[in-house]
């Protein structure tokens, strides 16, 4: 049914350069015919909302759920505006990019947001398609202002004066049937790479846990090397180890020290310098592999001066937030921040590699510890007190070589699949912009659409990825940091 498209028969120039040309019988309009700026206030106890660059509108309990930032419940809502099913929403600070779009809540939201509600010719499903587009963003942008990027803000007047597409009411109505029916299609095709995604990462952990546990297989057999006797280790989540490996705690092999964070966060006194390389949760949890071997952001020398350097080559381990456990080796001296923990002075014992292997099994103890503990996050204590089995240093590096070894074919696999679900997002993104901006003529292929029981998720609820910055790290935060400051 893709496949098939075609453009439209005849074209016009919509004399508008971020839409270029567009059917003939499509109205360009500006935004003031399509929308009415609503300020409805007084709603205090309706749900919190945000806007977010990569969703569009949700509620802000889904956006906190994982990220250590802090809700705004105590704080008097009756100025925050209200928005309902249908209401587009956009965030002044973040259009440019992409902070907008449509809400299926009722909800309420910063006085400093914007809501526009759409006229009776505009469908708000349509036009929460177009406004998301890469291009509405970069008019977005041209028509932002402020001092700095960081400051740039869309106001309701110059939203106003932006001029947008807009075809007959059935012919949006179609544009939205086409869209949803793609959306599902390539949901699934992502959410089916995405579970295979989960079986290797779980055939991976098995294959690390049984030999940084119980040492090298036998050939073939999958079990621990034969004639090799057990003990106890001594910990419940260990069971047996073999009878001639130690289980030290970590802070008799190495230093644990924790990162420190400049504060006020976000001053640029201390941040988006280029003094050293800032290391966050954010960055550990995003790099693939075991090694970290480059930041997006970095520290000024009075940011630096007042974090955690680390050279390169050192262990780390994230102590805190939802991704707590992840464990990575610097290849780069730079700054930690106080999520962070770091092995320094290592044992001559410890192979640095396989701590790093066996730090990577013990993921969900020590969540778990956090939770039975009612501890915010992990301290140095509690990551120094943490038992390792430890081998002789010769059969650490054969460990790690046959780790190695045998999950490459998995690891190859899995970027084959974290490929092709970046070529569907790539695709399902271009797709809608030429679909929106008339480029596509879907009207017959959406008459001809099988019905569907509704799924009411769209393909960005689809599971994230590692690598996709959802988290407290990422803009989408910015909103609720702006909720709050509001």
């Amino acid at each position: 049914m893709i496949a098939h498209l075609k453009p439209y028969p005849t074209m016009k120039d919509s004399g508008v350069s971020w839409l270029g040309k567009v059917p003939e019988h499509w109205e360009v309009l500006p935004n003031r015919a399509l929308f009415t700026e609503v300020k409805e206030r007084d709603h205090p106890d309706e749900q919190m909302l945000s806007v977010t660059i990569t969703k569009g509108v949700i509620r802000q309990q889904a956006l906190l759920a994982d990220s250590s930032k802090k809700d705004s419940s105590n704080q008097d809502k009756s100025a925050y505006k209200l928005v309902k099913p249908g209401d587009i929403a956009y965030n002044k600070m973040r259009a440019w990019q992409g902070a907008i779009g449509a809400s299926d809540y009722r909800g309420i939201v910063s006085p400093a947001y914007v809501v526009q509600r759409p006229r009776e010719n505009a469908d708000a499903r349509y036009l929460h398609h177009l406004l998301r587009t890469s291009a509405f963003a970069k008019e977005a942008e041209r028509w932002s202002y402020g001092i700095t990027s960081d400051m740039w803000s869309l106001r309701p007047e110059h939203f106003k004066m932006i001029y947008c597409s807009l075809p007959t009411k059935d012919e949006q109505a179609a544009i939205v049937r086409f869209l949803d029916y793609a959306d599902r299609r390539i949901k699934r095709y992502i959410l089916a790479k995405q579970k295979l995604i989960k079986l290797l990462e779980e055939q991976k952990q098995a294959i690390v846990h049984r030999a940084v546990t119980r040492g090298l297989p036998s050939t073939g057999s999958g079990q621990a090397t034969p004639n090799v006797r057990l003990k106890p280790s001594g910990v419940e989540w260990l069971g047996d180890v073999p009878e001639h490996w130690e289980v030290p705690q970590i802070r008799s092999v190495a230093q644990v020290v924790r990162g420190g964070s400049p504060r006020p966060a976000g001053s640029s006194l201390y941040f988006n310098g280029t003094a050293a390389p800032w290391i966050t949760v954010g960055e550990i949890t995003k790099a693939a592999g075991m090694y970290l071997i480059e930041t997006s952001t970095r520290l000024t020398a009075a940011g630096a001066e007042r974090s955690r350097m680390i050279e390169a080559g050192t262990l780390l381990l994230t102590n805190s937030g939802a991704t707590l456990g992840v464990p990575k080796i610097s290849m780069i001296q730079g700054c930690i921040n106080d999520g962070v923990a770091a092995f320094l002075k290592l044992s001559s014992r410890v192979n640095k590699e396989f701590l790093c292997l066996y730090w990577s099994t013990q993921t969900i103890h020590l969540k778990a510890w956090v939770d039975l503990g009612a501890q915010p996050n992990l301290n140095t204590q509690i990551i120094g007190g943490w038992p390792v089995p430890l081998p002789p240093n010769e059969e650490q590096k054969a460990i790690v070589q046959y780790i190695r070894h045998e999950t490459a074919l998995l690891a190859g696999t899995t970027e084959r699949a974290e490929r092709e679900i970046s070529l569907l997002r790539e695709y399902r993104t271009r797709l809608i912009a030429d679909v929106v901006t008339g480029k596509l003529d879907v009207r017959a292929a959406a008459g001809k659409l099988p019905d569907e029981n509704d799924e009411s998720e769209s393909l960005d609820d689809a599971g994230t990825l590692p690598g996709e910055d959802d988290s407290a790290e990422g803009a989408d935060l910015d909103a609720v940091h702006e909720e709050a400051e509001a």
